[in-house]
């Protein structure tokens, strides 16, 4: 009794593939990749960043550097700041005009005498009152004229004072606001530039893990296509063998075998249904005419009957670009299918 053994394979370019597959994965995975190499890194401090840091810190300068006005301001506050800006000349001044009022008054004063004399009452009582009347009055001007003076001596020595204060005052606003605005353009520019520095780093970086990880990736693909491929095609290459006949089975094939020959070259015999012995035999779609899909085989493999452009006999069998696993291409150009490699007869209908 015959034994036959039957093994479903994968086709054969899906074969060939795995082979592949499994050759350059052990490959890539022998050697240790050197991370390192792609590591992440920070870019150094740009110099303008640098400048900015210290610039802040700078006594004077940076942070509290308001800081000098106020205390420049604070001679200019006291209760005595007006004296810095009085005038040396002022009691000069004073004096000279106390001079003048005084030898104005001595003048009056006689004046009143004379007047006096020439009424004949120098020395009396009217006389006398109108001289006190006069010299109350006179010293009364005598003092608000010298309080004016200083008055306006003190008033411009106090406005001198205020301005003072102000000017530093204003000082300690605007010049620290002049150093944080050198401060903040030092930073900004130097995070612009460290920010490229950055970038050109991790591009960098990038490249090298795009280059480390290439290899590992394409064989990632190959594997991927690899399975959507033999999930597609499935077992679609049966391959049968027997164990070699005995020479009693030998005996008894080649003589069924001779019947057989001799029956079908009987008058009416079905020589369409004798398979043709061509393994490989052109099978391509474009030598093709009147295609029509007849059927399936158990793998899948579409059936077609078509006749050759020239021939008028119809044939039954495969279109070679559909079965690529057990297509070769010829020197012409068109492919032939060894339909040894397909579960489908190639067959002459009539």
């Amino acid at each position: 009794m015959a034994i036959t053994e039957t093994r479903n394979l994968p086709a054969p370019f899906i074969q060939s593939l795995g082979e592949y597959y499994g050759k350059e994965l052990p490959a890539l995975t022998k050697d240790e990749m050197k991370v390192s190499d792609w590591a992440p890194q920070v870019a150094a401090q740009d110099p303008y960043q640098t400048d900015a840091y210290t610039l802040a810190g700078t006594q004077d300068k940076g942070i509290g550097a308001f800081e000098q006005y106020l205390t420049a301001a604070q001679p200019y506050a006291g209760p005595d700041a007006y004296k810095q800006f009085m005038s040396p000349y002022q009691q000069q001044v004073i004096d000279a005009t106390m001079t003048s009022f005084d030898k104005q008054a001595a003048m009056q004063r006689r004046g009143i005498s004379d007047q006096a004399k020439q009424a004949g009452a120098f020395g009396g009582a009217r006389h006398g009152i109108a001289q006190s009347e006069y010299d109350a009055a006179s010293d009364l001007n005598r003092a608000q004229m010298e309080a004016g003076l200083l008055q306006q001596g003190y008033g411009q020595g106090m406005a001198g004072a205020q301005n003072a204060y102000q000017q530093q005052m204003n000082l300690a606003q605007a010049v620290p606001g002049m150093y944080q605005q050198d401060i903040a353009t030092l930073g900004t520019v130097g995070a612009q530039q460290q920010a490229q520095t950055q970038a050109e780093a991790d591009a960098i970086r990038e490249g090298k893990r795009m280059e480390a990880f290439e290899p590992y990736e394409r064989i990632g693909f190959l594997g991927q296509g690899l399975t959507g491929i033999m999930g597609g095609y499935g077992n679609q290459y049966q391959f049968q063998s027997q164990p070699n006949p005995t020479p009693l089975q030998t005996a008894l094939g080649t003589g069924a075998t001779l019947a057989g020959i001799y029956g079908a070259l009987q008058p009416g015999s079905q020589m369409s249904s004798i398979p043709l012995m061509n393994q490989n035999t052109g099978s391509d779609i474009r030598l093709k005419t009147d295609i029509e899909l007849t059927g399936q085989s158990p793998t899948g493999v579409n059936i077609y009957s078509f006749k050759y452009k020239g021939d008028d006999k119809t044939y039954e069998g495969v279109m070679a670009q559909e079965v690529p696993w057990a297509s070769i291409k010829g020197d012409d150009g068109y492919y032939l299918v060894d339909y040894s490699k397909v579960d489908v007869a190639f067959k002459r209908l009539n």
